[in-house]
This record gives C-alpha cells, structure tokens and sequence, in this order.
C-alpha cells in the first residue's frame, strides 16, 4: 500500500499535473508513441526521483508504455505532497513519500520499491541501486538494468564499475546532452534562486554571490547570479573550470580569500564538507549559505550546529546560526537541494528534456536486454538528436537540412583550398 502524508491534496496535484502536461510537449509524443508499442508491458519499474508535478508526468508516460511504477523520493524534502497524493490515486502506481521524511522513514521507503522487485530502476543520486546492491543482490540477476538522473549518482556508480562491484548495466541519463547542459545548466540556474529568494526574498544585485564548483551546475548558477546584477567570485579545484570561469568574467579566487567577501554562498560540487567551518568564521554578519548539490553535505551543518549558540528557524526554510562572536549566518533550505527544499525545483520544460532521456533509456535497456555489459553506458547520440527534436518542434522551432551537395561534401575528404 502506498504512503502520503494527506490523501486530501490529490485535487491540488491533479491540478498541478495538469498545468505541468501542457508544457512538457516532448515527453507528451513519447508517451503517444508509447501508447501504441507498450515497450513495459509486464515489467516493474521502481524509481527514487524528487517526487514533483514533473516526475508525476514521467510516471504517467510509463505506465501507458505498460509498466507497473513504484516510487519514492530521493531526497527528505524535495517530496510535493500533492503531487505523491495524485499519483497514489492512479492505477498502476505505488507512492511512499512525503516532504520532511525521517532518515528511517527515508530508507524504509527505499525498501518498499525495492521489495516490488523492479524489473528496471531509475534513481536520482544512487540509494535505491546501492541499497539493492548492498541489503538485496539476490534481486541484480533477474534486473534488466537501471538509470541514473544525476551527476553524483554517475560518480557513485563509476566508483562501484571501477570496484568490479556493479552488477547491473547502468545508463548514464546525466550525461544526454539534453540533459546535463540543458537540466544542469538551465534548469540549476533558474531554479537555485527561485528556492533561496522564497527563504530569503533578498535582493541580488549589488551582492557578492560566491559559486562553489562551476561545472555545469555552476555555470548555470553563476550566469543567472551575473544576470541578476551580482557580483560573482566562483571557487574551484579544476584548472580548466576555473578558466573556464575566468573567462566568462567572474572573479576565481581559493574559498579561504572568498569566505570574507561573498554574501551569498551556493555549493554546487557534489563533493563533501566545500563550506567548513574555518570558512564560516571568516564570513560577515548576515550571509547567506544554499546547497544545489545532491547531497546535504556540501555545507558543514553538523560542526556549524556544534558551533553555534543558538539555531532557530525565521523563515519559510530559512534557519538562523548565531555564533559565538555574535554575527549570525543563515542557511536555506537546510543544507539540501534549496531548489527543491524552498521552492519547486526545474520548470516542466527543463524535466521534460530530461524525462524524455529517462523513457527512452528505459526503452533501451528493455530492447537491449542480455546484450549490455554491467557497466555505466551512455546514450547513443542519435536518442539525444531525437530529443531536441522533439523539443523543438514543442517549442514550433524548425531547423535546416543538409542538401545531397551537402551531404556529399561533408563525406568526401579530396575538395580542400
């Protein structure tokens, strides 16, 4: 039996799923083109995503493809309580979440979907494969394989390849082109303030916004930070990346010099403990921290919590640190995705793209079953071309053809100067 935290709020989800079909036109001619071929006829797919209007589309798409949906989310506060009433309402469909899930109840959901025994699996940050690889191994012989929506969860899954303890084939949905420049980078950037300026509601302009990490995620952040009128200094480990930031016109400086200047502070690495706590004292009076990494480790909110004489929470999301100097520091969404935490994570638009990547990955795996190493496998780039194409024509955009001259021409090597 499914688990919500208020079965009263399917007409709201129903609502908000309604509004997020309309702008997911992409993901809407997969599911027509599912209709027809029922690719998941027969099988379970168990997923661990962000339980919001735009997964509850992905899970209508797979269910008219004939699949049977087990879902819970994959982090404690990213859960639209809606949204997991609406789904739990729809046939074929099992919900076990709500927003501000416990750790126990967290991972006793996890168990739920897996104790469905998924013929595929799509995650988001790595728990549900890693609980089945870990508590559940018995079940790894009979998966047809998995997905994995994003960039920490492939870092996990490339560390368990290089182990020789992956025993599954995993497609690396992060890596679509459609999905880690768009999602990524689009989605992360609009997305990352819309959550903190719902904690904060501060203005941006004028401020110095401090960006850890400027991968893809960051990029987007700091795009979006220079767009508002920040002022952006970016921190990185990566040579290139740090070019790279350079070069768009950000200051690049060691997080030990930007702790004193910035006034807003977003982590975007996917690594461990970028903000400590030898940084937070270098801070001024009224800063700012958010996390848009997977994980709520990218802030030292355990040794800031030791640290400081008092903790309470002043807004919606926003908790307040006085430290012992007296100076206070306030941190959004507490520590986790501020994205999803504070506000509703990417537009429909965005996780169109990316739940297009997620269908047509499960329909991969279904139609190369038995044919795929245990490894961590990419898209062919031809799945990412009929994506955009989808989206474009979504958005009544038409491109150019190739001419045969053309064609010719780019096959040929002999016509030079």
């Amino acid at each position: 039996m499914s688990y919500v935290l208020d079965p009263k709020l399917a007409d709201q989800g129903r609502l908000n799923l309604e509004i997020a079909e309309k702008r997911m036109g992409a993901l809407m001619e997969v599911r027509k083109e599912f209709a027809k071929t029922k690719p998941f006829a027969g099988l379970t797919i168990g997923m661990a995503l962000h339980v919001t209007k735009e997964t509850g589309i992905l899970v209508r798409t797979l269910t008219t493809g004939g699949a049977k949906v087990a879902i819970t989310g994959c982090n404690p506060l990213s859960t639209q309580d809606d949204i997991a009433a609406a789904l739990a309402e729809e046939k074929d469909v099992l919900v076990w979440a709500y927003k501000g899930e416990s750790r126990e109840d967290y991972y006793k959901y996890i168990s739920a979907v897996i104790d469905t025994k998924p013929d595929i699996t799509i995650d988001d940050g790595c728990d549900l494969v890693t609980e089945i690889h870990t508590k559940h191994p018995h079940l790894l012989s009979s998966m047809i394989g998995g997905c994995e929506e994003t960039t920490t969860g492939i870092i996990r899954l490339k560390a368990m390849e290089k182990e020789g303890v992956l025993k599954c084939p995993m497609i690396a949905v992060n890596d679509n082109k459609t999905k880690h420049l768009m999602d990524n980078y689009y989605g992360t950037g609009q997305s990352t303030f819309d959550g903190i300026l719902r904690s904060t509601n501060m203005l941006i302009a004028g401020r110095t916004v401090v960006v850890l990490g400027y991968g893809s995620c960051g990029k987007g952040v700091a795009m979006r930070a220079q767009g508002l009128g920040a002022q952006v200094i970016v921190t990185e480990i990566d040579a290139f990346c740090a070019l790279q930031a350079a070069m768009d016109g950000h200051r690049v400086m060691e997080m030990d010099d930007a702790a004193a200047l910035g006034d807003l502070f977003i982590t975007v690495t996917g690594n461990l403990n970028v903000i400590r706590m030898e940084h937070i004292e270098k801070m001024k009076d009224g800063i700012v921290m958010a996390n848009s990494g997977h994980f709520d480790n990218e802030i030292d909110l355990k040794t800031l919590e030791q640290k400081a004489s008092r903790k309470r929470r002043v807004r919606h999301y926003l908790d307040e640190y006085l430290l012992k100097s007296g100076r206070v520091v306030y941190v959004a969404g507490e520590g986790r995705l501020v994205n999803l935490a504070s506000a509703e994570g990417h537009p429909s638009e965005v996780m169109s793209l990316s739940f297009c990547g997620q269908a047509l990955a499960c329909k991969y795996l279904v139609d190369n079953k038995g044919k795929m190493k245990s490894e961590v496998i990419t898209l062919p780039p031809e799945i990412d071309d009929y994506i955009s194409k989808l989206q474009l024509t979504a958005m009544g955009l038409s491109i150019d053809q190739l001419t045969e001259e053309q064609k010719k021409y780019l096959g040929s090597w002999q016509e030079g100067t």
